[in-house]
């Protein structure tokens, strides 16, 4: 399939994980792609290497969400780079948790900056590059709706945040012919939430469909939101959980 034949994506934190997974399949589409990290260069250009493997151009663009300076430079490197940006993925994020009273200033400033300012500094700037057809994508997390665990709280506010910005935009940005929704994944088969892990199983319990998604799976969802048959999806938040809010 060639959906996204021409277009240009940026896919924060997409070293690893769901984000390593969303930006190869939109390369698979047939997009190019730019994506973030923070650490892990290596990995970042593994997944360089492999779109470039499958015919498109990739580039990674070291840059910590939490600083806006930084995020607004690759966002703007992006669209220089290859002429055009016509998707963002709002992908990086940190999760933090504990209980109320052992979570401090610093871990409050972090999860807020990462998970809430960057996606909302990202789109604000990747908007002014994009033209009618352009998508702002954004991955939540199903905390937001069912925190089965304590010490979810602050990472499920964070999370939370996301379905406001998503709608207000979407409102916002619909004259101008851009989309922006909001994927949220259950629990997903990744290096910080293994399917192997020591609660796993609890975990995948909680679904309906009795186990974790792969990452590809997330990223199947946002290569159709991505693309011009979901040109009229707009403002929406979907749940690619496994049931696990149902």
């Amino acid at each position: 399939m060639n959906r996204l034949e021409g277009n240009v994506a940026l896919v924060t934190g997409g070293s690893r994980g769901i984000g390593a997974a969303v930006a190869l399949r939109l390369a698979e589409e047939g997009a190019d792609v730019v994506l973030t990290y923070e650490n892990g260069a290596d990995r970042a250009a593994e997944v360089v290497e492999r779109i470039e493997a499958a015919g498109r151009r990739a580039l990674a663009v070291r840059a910590d969400s939490a600083a806006p300076e930084a995020l607004v430079a690759a966002v703007d490197e992006a669209a220089a780079a290859f002429g055009r940006l016509d998707v963002l993925v709002n992908n990086a994020g940190v999760f933090l948790v504990g209980p109320l009273d052992e979570l401090g200033p610093e871990d409050i400033e972090r999860t807020l900056a990462v998970n809430v300012r960057a996606p909302f500094t990202a789109s604000r700037a990747a908007v002014r590059h994009m033209e009618r057809g352009g998508r702002v994508i954004s991955i939540g997390s199903n905390v937001a709706e069912r925190a089965v665990f304590p010490g979810l709280a602050l990472y499920a506010m964070s999370k939370s945040a996301l379905v406001g910005m998503t709608k207000g935009l979407a409102r916002e940005l619909g004259p101008r012919g851009v989309t922006v929704n909001l994927v949220i994944p259950g629990p997903t088969d990744t290096d910080t939430n293994p399917a192997d892990g020591p609660n796993a199983e609890v975990i995948a319990g909680f679904t309906a469909v009795g186990r974790y998604a792969e990452a590809a799976e997330i990223a199947a969802t946002v290569a159709h939101l991505a693309s011009a048959d979901a040109s009229y999806v707009t403002g929406a938040s979907i749940a690619v959980d496994g049931g696990f809010t149902a």
